[in-house]
């Protein structure tokens, strides 16, 4: 008897992954128009050549400084500054209330306006989560977990569910990488990723495969393996200032520098190092993919942009080749710094310490490359908030609030972005030197191998600054 429940129970879930799976390819295939990304530049704001240059030379300058003059860091106990201290099971509570939102969410994009521009679940997911929620995660710790539509929806049915099984430990946090790859395909490459009926289903069904996966390993486990989302934002939120510990079913919220955090000092997995490294080639390929450069060497006339569908093909092997070129360079420097320091740790290893140091540049990147896209469509969200179903409510009182696109625009607006956009990312690669040699001076006794190690790697970084740098400061036709 319980042999036919379980075969009745395997055929039912094989049934679900392959109508989820059904959905998503009727979603994809369906026909319909490119929308723009609702994260794309409406307003370029080149950055001026001469923010370009001294950025560059901030960059060398103080990479060239922190070698050179700092010592080995000492490390001092620094008190955190508690917080508050709430009821773990509020998280219970914060995760439902999320799911429903996700839900009303999706409603929206199957019944709203087709206007990206105008419905809510769009300027959410790219907008408010994917360029907000990172860089809240980045300063003020991991805000996921409390919002995560999952864990709740699990915990209340979890008397119903069976034990979940053992995920082996073999496939690390690959199907998180893999998975970040396909977001950031569908987000950069997929010509429609705006659609709000097509992002609806594509977001439903991942809802549920990420649910039946959740159900069958463990809430736990597939956050930490699987589920791309809590992966990196767990990851990038290590040295945020405010941390988070659980002690006897209440949860203490304390603020402390950035970088004290026993999870800052750890070495990351393979897979976590390649998850890191793909978000922020992704991000970089966002940006070049839009210049001159780019669309001239897929044969794309900027006066005559096809339209996404028209290269969806070189673009998703400019992706990929971005993600494995950035992977290339970054290990070439390790075994560079390695083979010079006269040898030390695997190179697996000392992936998994030196990555760390990529963190803040992800977040410069982050920032100045969307600064523009979160100051303007954060407004139509607004306004969308209060009308989901465009349906003429108020539900908030921004339904009629007026879109000032003008705020990246005129001389002061554009001084102050301008400043942001370069100090922030000269900013990120003295965080990320700072890093760098924070850690190879734990690795490394001798101060000669540590520099040694440190070198290529420091070459890396203030090459991304300058490429990042003039990302901002190039024409762009798409």
């Amino acid at each position: 008897m319980s042999g036919r429940t379980e075969r009745g129970n395997e055929k039912r879930k094989q049934f679900a992954y392959g109508l989820v799976a059904a959905l998503i390819g009727v979603a994809l295939l369906l026909p319909s128009q490119a929308l723009a990304h609702a994260s794309d530049r409406g307003h370029v704001l080149l950055l001026p050549t001469g923010y370009y240059v001294v950025g560059g030379a901030c960059a060398v300058a103080a990479s060239f400084l922190a070698m050179v003059l700092l010592r080995r860091p000492r490390r001092r106990a620094v008190a955190a500054i508690r917080l508050a201290e709430v009821p773990a099971g509020l998280r219970i509570w914060t995760s439902l209330l999320s799911f429903l939102m996700l839900a009303v969410l999706l409603a929206a994009g199957f019944w709203g306006s087709r206007d990206p521009l105008s419905n809510p679940l769009p300027l959410t997911v790219w907008t408010i989560v994917w360029i907000g929620l990172t860089l809240v995660q980045g300063v003020f710790g991991n805000l996921w977990r409390w919002i995560d539509p999952w864990y709740g929806p699990l915990r209340l049915l979890a008397p119903i569910l069976p034990a979940p099984r053992r995920l082996p430990s073999r496939l690390a946090s690959w199907p998180a990488a893999l998975l970040l790859l396909a977001f950031a395909w569908f987000e950069l490459v997929y010509p429609a990723p705006d659609d709000p009926y097509r992002l609806a289903i594509v977001l439903g069904a991942y809802w549920l495969l990420t649910f039946a996966a959740m159900a069958t390993f463990g809430h736990a486990a597939w956050s930490r393996q699987g589920e791309f989302l809590s992966v990196f934002f767990r990851l990038i939120s290590a040295y945020a200032i405010v941390s988070e510990r659980d002690a006897g079913g209440r949860v203490s919220i304390t603020a402390g520098l950035p970088g004290t955090r026993p999870e800052a000092s750890s070495g990351l997995s393979l897979s976590e190092a390649a998850l890191l490294l793909a978000a922020l080639a992704s991000v970089s390929f966002d940006g070049f993919m839009r210049t001159f450069v780019w669309l001239g060497a897929i044969g794309v006339n900027p006066l005559e942009y096809p339209g996404r569908s028209a290269v969806v093909l070189p673009n998703t092997l400019g992706l990929s080749g971005a993600a494995m070129l950035l992977s290339s360079l970054f290990f070439a420097c390790l075994a560079a710094g390695r083979g010079m320091a006269g040898g030390g740790p695997r190179l697996a290893d000392l992936a998994g310490r030196l990555v760390w140091s990529l963190v803040p540049i992800a977040l410069a990147f982050h920032f100045a490359h969307y600064l523009v896209a979160l100051l303007v469509n954060g407004q139509y969200a607004l306004v969308a908030f209060s009308d989901p179903f465009s349906l003429g409510w108020d539900l908030f009182g921004t339904a009629h609030a007026p879109v000032m696109a003008g705020i990246a625009m005129g001389s002061d607006a554009a001084w102050v972005l301008w400043n942001l956009q370069a100090g922030v990312i000269v900013l990120g690669h003295v965080a990320a030197v700072l890093v760098c040699h924070s850690a190879c001076a734990a690795i490394y006794d001798d101060r000669r191998r540590a520099l040694l190690v440190e070198l290529p790697l420091t070459v890396l970084m203030i090459f991304y600054t300058v490429f990042g740098l003039w990302l901002l400061s190039t024409p762009t036709g798409a």
